[in-house]
């Protein structure tokens, strides 16, 4: 089983940037896909960006591509989500995820495992 922990969120004006974390306990980390998905109030769970287990690969929704990175460090059981050029449309609730067995790059929610509690990232105008 993992826990995950995210960190990092907050407010920040358009423009700005904000770099998200998300700690896993236990020593099979690697052997996770972890994706970034994202939640506005009255709105369904999207996916944001997800890394394939060694962090050779990356996929990210077309709403966020060329603004975010997802990266993950398997020696500190850490992936980061840096959102640069945030726009007022970027504010949710920030979730990351662990998913061991979907293949290359899992974008459904329902192929997920293992959630956080989420982080609330709030974008002024």
């Amino acid at each position: 089983q993992v826990q995950l922990v995210e960190s990092g969120g907050g407010l920040v004006q358009a423009g700005g940037s904000l770099r998200l974390s998300c700690a896993a306990s236990g020593r099979t980390f690697s052997s996770y896909a972890m994706g970034w998905f994202r939640q506005a109030p009255g709105k369904e769970r999207e996916f944001v960006a997800t890394i394939t287990r060694s962090g050779g690969s990356t996929y990210y929704a077309d709403s966020v591509k060329g603004r975010f990175t997802i990266s993950r460090d398997n020696a500190k059981n850490t992936v980061y989500l840096q959102m640069n050029s945030l726009k007022p449309e970027d504010t949710a609730v920030y979730y990351c995820a662990a998913d061991k067995y979907s293949g290359l790059h899992p974008r459904s929610r329902y192929e997920y495992d293992y959630w956080g509690q989420g982080t609330q990232v709030t974008v002024s105008s």
